[in-house]
C-alpha cells in the first residue's frame, strides 16, 4: 500500500491506498491557527509535525498488517517558516498562506515597474499570499544582515521542504511548491537571482528544487514506517488534486474546496493573452519530462467564510449546511473579503461586507449567503478558464465541502455545466498516492486514467436553473463585490 499524507491548513489527513487504487483506511488530526495581530496568521510547526506523525501513527495502528511500499506527501503551499539547517529545528512560527504581513512590501512593489517583471518571471501576481514577502519578513527578524543565511546556518522554505527535512533529512523542495514562493523563474525552473535580490532572500537559505518524484530519500523520520521505505512523491495540495482528477491529461478543470479554494487546469504552452486574474504555476514534474504548467485562480476565503458564519450563529458547519439547504435563494450576499479578495480581482484592500439582509429568517438567510459566497466565487473564476481554454464540459470538484449537495447544486447552476464530484473527497492525498504508485511501478499511467474517469463519474450534479436566473444571481453578487471594493481598508 501507499501511505499518503495531506498536510493542510486545518488538519493533516492520512490515507492508505492499496495496489488496486482503493482507499483502505483514513485518519486525521486537527491543526489550530493563531492570529497574533491584524493580518497575521500563524501555526505552530511542532503542532503541525505532531499532526503529521499522529495521523500516520493512527492509521498504521488501525491497519497493523499494512505493507507500506512508499510514502506520498501533499502539502499546503505558500506557508513559510525558518529552521536550523543542522538540526531541522524550527526557528519561527509557520506563517500561513493567509498571513498578510507582506502587504506593505507588495504595495511598494506594485507601485513601480517591479510587479510586471515579477509576474512575467513567476506567473504570479504580486500578493502577500505568496511566500517571498513572508520569508523576507521572517529573515528581517531572525537574520537582519543575512549572515546566518549566507553561511548556510538558516533555512527558510515551504511546508513540504521542512517536512522533507524532518522525514528524510534532505534539504530539498518539490518544484511545484517552489513555484509558489514567487522566487522561481518558470522559464528556467530555478530560483531567479533578480527575484532573490529584490525580495532579500539569499539563495543559500533555500532548499534545492527537485522533481515531484524526487529522489527524496527514505521516510525514516516518520514514526511507524519501516526503515528504508521510500518517500516516493511530493505534490502541492491543489496540484495533487488536479493530478487525481486528470491523471496528467489536459482539458480537466477542477475546483478544490478548502479553507480557500483553488480552480486549476493544465496550461497551454503559450502564456500570451491570458485573462487577468489567472496565475501560472508549475503543476508537477515527472521523471525525464519538462515541468507541467497549470493555470490557477486562487480564492482566499471559501471554507473560511462558512466557518465564520457558523461561529457567528453559534453553531457548527454541519448545522449551518442544513439551515442553508432549507432556505431558498438568499436576499443577503456575503462577500468574505476578510483579508481582501483573491481571483479574479486580486484586491487586498477590499473588505468583507454583508448586504441585502432582511428580518425574515435571519439564521437561514445568513447560512445560505455563506454557502452561496463559495459558489459565486468559484463561478466567477470558472468563467476565466472558459475564456482562456474554451468552455470545459464539466467542473470537477473535491475537498470537504464537495460533499455538500446544496453547494454542488448551486455550483452546477451558476457554472451552467455538470459538476463531477470525486468519489473520495480527499483528492489531494489521493493524487499524491497516485503519483507515488506510478513512480514505484504499482500501476501504469493508463490505469490511472481509467481510475480517474471511473471516480469522477461516481457523482454528477447537473444544472437545473436557466440563463436568466444565473444572470440575475451573478449580478446580485457582483453588486455586492463592488460595495466591498469601494469600502476598502
Amino acid at each position: 500500500m501507499i501511505l499518503a499524507l495531506d498536510q493542510g491548513t486545518s488538519s493533516t489527513k492520512a490515507l492508505l491506498v492499496d495496489a488496486d487504487g482503493a482507499v483502505r483506511g483514513t485518519a486525521a488530526r486537527p491543526l489550530s491557527q493563531s492570529h497574533p495581530g491584524p493580518g497575521r496568521v500563524e501555526q505552530d510547526p511542532e503542532e503541525l509535525w505532531a499532526s503529521v506523525a499522529g495521523a500516520a501513527a493512527d492509521l498504521l495502528a488501525a491497519h497493523p498488517g499494512a505493507d507500506i511500499a512508499g510514502v506520498a506527501l501533499s502539502t499546503q503551499r505558500e506557508s513559510v517558516l525558518a529552521w536550523e539547517a543542522a538540526t531541522g529545528e524550527p526557528l519561527s512560527p509557520l506563517l500561513s498562506w493567509q498571513d498578510r504581513r507582506g502587504a506593505a512590501h507588495c504595495a511598494q512593489l506594485a507601485a513601480g515597474d517591479e510587479a510586471r517583471k515579477i509576474t512575467a518571471r513567476t506567473g504570479l501576481p504580486v500578493d502577500p499570499m505568496f511566500s517571498a514577502t513572508k520569508a523576507a519578513a521572517l529573515l528581517d527578524e531572525l537574520d537582519p544582515g543575512r549572515r546566518a543565511c549566507r553561511s548556510g546556518r538558516i533555512r527558510v522554505g515551504t511546508v513540504d521542504a521542512w517536512l522533507l527535512r524532518r522525514v528524510t533529512g534532505r534539504d530539498v523542495t518539490e518544484l511545484g511548491n517552489a513555484s509558489r514562493t514567487q522566487l522561481l523563474d518558470l522559464g528556467t525552473g530555478t530560483y531567479s537571482p533578480y527575484l532573490l535580490d529584490l525580495f532579500g532572500v539569499p539563495r543559500a537559505a533555500l532548499p534545492e528544487p527537485t522533481a515531484s518524484t524526487g529522489p527524496f530519500g527514505s521516510a525514516d523520520g516518520l514514526p511507524g514506517v519501516r526503515a528504508g521505505t521510500p518517500l516516493a512523491a511530493v505534490l502541492a495540495d491543489s496540484h495533487a488534486a488536479l493530478f487525481a482528477h486528470s491523471a496528467g491529461r489536459t482539458g480537466v478543470v477542477k475546483a478544490t474546496y478548502g479553507s480557500g479554494s483553488s480552480v486549476m487546469a493544465l496550461a497551454p504552452d503559450a502564456a500570451e493573452g491570458l485573462p487577468a486574474g489567472l496565475a501560472r504555476t508549475v503543476a508537477w514534474q515527472l521523471p525525464g519530462e519538462r515541468p507541467a504548467l497549470a493555470l490557477e485562480a486562487n480564492i482566499a476565503a471559501s471554507g473560511t467564510a462558512v466557518r465564520w458564519a457558523a461561529q457567528l450563529l453559534g453553531t457548527d458547519e454541519r448545522t449551518l449546511a442544513a439551515l442553508a439547504e432549507g432556505a431558498g435563494d438568499s436576499a443577503a450576499v456575503l462577500v468574505p473579503a476578510f483579508e481582501g479578495l483573491g481571483a479574479p480581482y486580486w484586491d487586498r484592500q477590499a473588505v468583507a461586507v454583508l448586504t441585502g439582509f432582511t428580518q425574515a429568517a435571519p439564521r437561514a438567510g445568513l447560512a445560505r449567503a455563506a454557502i452561496e459566497s463559495v459558489a459565486f466565487q468559484i463561478a466567477e473564476t470558472v468563467a476565466l478558464f472558459d475564456r482562456a481554454l474554451g468552455p470545459a464540459p464539466a467542473l470537477h470538484a473535491d475537498g470537504g465541502a464537495s460533499a455538500n449537495t446544496t453547494l454542488m447544486q448551486l455550483q452546477a447552476d451558476l457554472c451552467a455545466r455538470p459538476v463531477r464530484v470525486g468519489a473520495h473527497p480527499e483528492s489531494s492525498a489521493l493524487g499524491a498516492a497516485h503519483l507515488a504508485g506510478l513512480n514505484l511501478g504499482l500501476w501504469t499511467a493508463k490505469e490511472l486514467r481509467l481510475r480517474a474517469d471511473e471516480a469522477t463519474a461516481a457523482t454528477t450534479v447537473n444544472p437545473r436553473r436557466d440563463a436568466g436566473w444565473r444572470r440575475e444571481r451573478l449580478t446580485h453578487w457582483r453588486d455586492a463585490v463592488r460595495r466591498s471594493r469601494l469600502a476598502r481598508t
